[in-house]
């Protein structure tokens, strides 16, 4: 799944192909965002990605894809 991050006085996003969940995430960022903490996400490659919560202008969590296999064109 798909997660963009405007951050604070920033021109760019912050995009990364999420493994958690969107529940997860939401989870996660509610935590981070009371307790005035960290926002921590693990892309598709195993990395992890930080960051305060504090600096977070916007989070848009993409819809869940299925992986598809073939050549169609749907």
């Amino acid at each position: 799944m798909e997660i963009s991050i405007g951050v604070n006085n920033t021109a760019r996003e912050i995009t990364i192909d999420a493994v958690q969940s969107t529940d997860e995430v939401k989870a996660a960022l509610a935590a981070a965002i009371e307790n005035q903490g960290v926002l921590e996400l693990t892309d598709a490659r195993g990395r992890i990605v930080l960051v305060p919560a504090v600096k977070i202008g916007y989070v848009e969590i993409g819809p869940e894809e299925t992986r598809r296999v073939g050549f169609g064109s749907a």
